[in-house]
C-alpha cells in the first residue's frame, strides 16, 4: 500500500488526530493553568476528547468518527480508573474485530436493517422463478434468511466480510433449516451480471463505488436497492418509505 493510500484510511487519520490533539490540547491547559484554572486528568480528558471532535469535523471524516474521537480519551481515563486486567482488554478487542474487521478500510460499519424492509425488497422482486439474489454486506443474514422464506424458488446469498456477523447468520440458517447461503469475502470481488437483485446497505462513503461496479456488470432487468444511501448525482428509478421517519429504500432498474 501506498503512503498516500494508507493516510487516506479513516483509521489512520483518526489516530493522528487524537495524536496531534494532544499537544494542543496539552498548550491549551498550559493557558487556563496560568490563569489559575486547576487542571486535573479528568479535564485533560475532556479537552482532548474537544479538541479531536473538533479536528475529525473539520478533517470531514463520517459522523460516526466525531463520536468515537469524542469518547475515545474519556474511555481511556475510566480504563485507568478501573483498573481492569488487561485480558479484560483483550477480550473486547477480539469481540470488536470479530464484528467490525476491515471497518477501517471500508468505512462500511455493521447495519441492521428491520422486517418493514425485507418485506418492501420482497415486493420488488420480478415474479418470475429461479431469481438469483444477493445481499452484499449482509452482517447477521435477517435481509438473506427473510427472502429465502419468503421466495423458495429463488437462489439466495448474503456475503460478510466480518468473521463474527459471518459465523453467527450461517448459524441461523443451520438452526432454521433456511435455503440461503452465506459466503465470507468482499463484494467487489463479486460479478453482479450473475445477480436478479443486488441489495446493500452500506455507508455513504461506499456508495460510489458500488454505483460504478454496477453500471459495469449488472444485466438489463436486475435492480440495485440501497437501504437508507443515496448515489450522488443519479436519482433512484423508485424510493420506498418502509416506515415513517425513518430511512427510504433506493431502487435502480437497469
Amino acid at each position: 500500500m501506498s503512503g498516500g493510500r494508507f493516510f487516506s484510511i479513516p483509521a489512520v487519520q483518526a489516530a493522528l488526530v487524537q495524536l496531534v490533539a494532544l499537544p494542543t490540547s496539552y498548550f491549551l491547559l498550559s493557558a487556563l493553568e496560568m490563569v489559575r484554572v486547576p487542571v486535573t486528568f479528568a479535564v485533560f480528558a475532556l479537552v482532548q476528547a474537544a479538541v479531536a471532535l473538533v479536528f475529525t469535523w473539520k478533517l470531514g471524516l463520517a459522523p460516526w468518527w466525531r463520536v468515537i474521537q469524542f469518547v475515545f480519551p474519556l474511555a481511556v481515563l475510566l480504563a485507568l480508573a478501573l483498573a481492569l486486567p488487561p485480558l479484560f482488554y483483550l477480550l473486547v478487542f477480539l469481540l470488536l474485530l470479530g464484528v467490525y474487521w476491515s471497518t477501517y478500510r471500508t468505512q462500511v460499519p455493521l447495519y441492521n436493517s428491520g422486517v418493514a424492509v425485507w418485506r418492501a425488497v420482497e415486493r420488488e422482486l420480478p415474479s418470475r422463478p429461479g431469481l438469483n439474489l444477493i445481499d452484499i454486506g449482509s452482517g447477521l443474514g435477517g435481509m438473506a434468511l427473510h427472502l429465502a422464506r419468503a421466495r423458495a424458488d429463488a437462489l439466495v446469498t448474503g456475503i460478510e466480510l466480518a468473521p463474527l456477523p459471518w459465523l453467527l447468520s450461517r448459524l441461523r440458517a443451520r438452526l432454521t433449516g433456511s435455503t440461503a447461503r452465506f459466503v465470507r469475502g468482499d463484494y467487489e470481488t463479486l460479478d453482479f451480471s450473475a445477480y436478479d437483485l443486488v441489495f446493500a446497505y452500506l455507508s455513504p462513503a461506499a456508495m460510489p463505488g458500488l454505483w460504478a461496479k454496477a453500471r459495469r456488470e449488472m444485466r438489463p432487468g436486475s435492480l440495485l436497492i440501497s437501504y437508507e444511501f443515496e448515489i450522488a448525482n443519479c436519482p433512484p428509478d423508485k424510493t420506498i418509505v418502509t416506515t415513517e421517519h425513518g430511512p427510504a429504500l433506493h431502487v435502480w432498474r437497469f
